[in-house]
């Protein structure tokens, strides 16, 4: 793996209700978001009318992969909380080689499965699964990047972290939204806060493992 390229300088198992920062165009009955790079640069991924569901702001994503870098190429990746779909799909745009999206939502699981299709994403694969208890039986070192972006209301930061953090390999990262920054102590053993930054109510970060 080549990096985030660290060194360089300087979401859903079920839909969050905390408010977040709006970055999904209204619809007469819906909404949408505009992936923002790679293959798939503007297309739209439909939002769903759930309460609380809200994609992760376009400038936080542009944030994050512009510390990873635009390409992707061999990158195996999780979005284990979906929701919307954005980050996932944003990594598989990008060329990354395998993309699992987790979310246990029935009907955001059916409109994952609709978008992928119609964007013919063969590396993106879509499991309707509680995003905790699937990484707590992962096989450990298997992802170059785990996107974590869990309910806000659900207080599920700390335990998706630690269930994460042995999931991805040597050099690769995790990425964490929160409610909160997150300090040293909130940091799994193994794990270095590499880049962080906030949006509104929105704290950011990405994680290394050490190499």
């Amino acid at each position: 793996m080549t990096g985030p390229r660290p060194g360089r300088s300087d979401r859903r198992a079920g839909a969050s209700t905390a408010a977040k920062p709006a970055s999904a165009r209204t619809l007469g009955h819906g909404q949408e978001v505009r992936l923002i790079g790679g293959l798939w640069r503007r297309s739209k991924l439909p939002v769903l009318d759930k309460p609380g569901l809200r994609p992760t702001p376009d400038r936080v994503r542009e944030t994050l992969f512009n510390w990873l870098g635009q390409d992707l190429s061999g990158w195996r990746c999780l979005d284990a909380f979906a929701g919307s779909g954005a980050l996932g799909f944003e990594a598989a745009s990008r060329g990354a080689a395998e993309v699992l999206l987790l979310e246990r939502d029935a009907e955001l699981v059916r409109q994952l499965r609709s978008s992928q299709q119609r964007l013919q994403a063969e590396a993106l694969r879509v499991e309707c699964a509680d995003a905790v208890s699937w990484m707590k039986r992962c096989a450990p070192s298997r992802f170059e990047l785990v996107l974590l972006d869990p309910p806000f209301d659900a207080g599920l930061q700390a335990v998706a972290l630690a269930a994460a953090a042995p999931l991805v390999v040597p050099g690769g990262c995790l990425y964490l939204e929160s409610p909160a920054a997150l300090d040293g102590a909130d940091i799994p053993q193994g794990l270095a806060l590499h880049r962080q930054g906030r949006a509104g109510l929105v704290h950011y970060h990405l994680l290394q493992r050490n190499s």
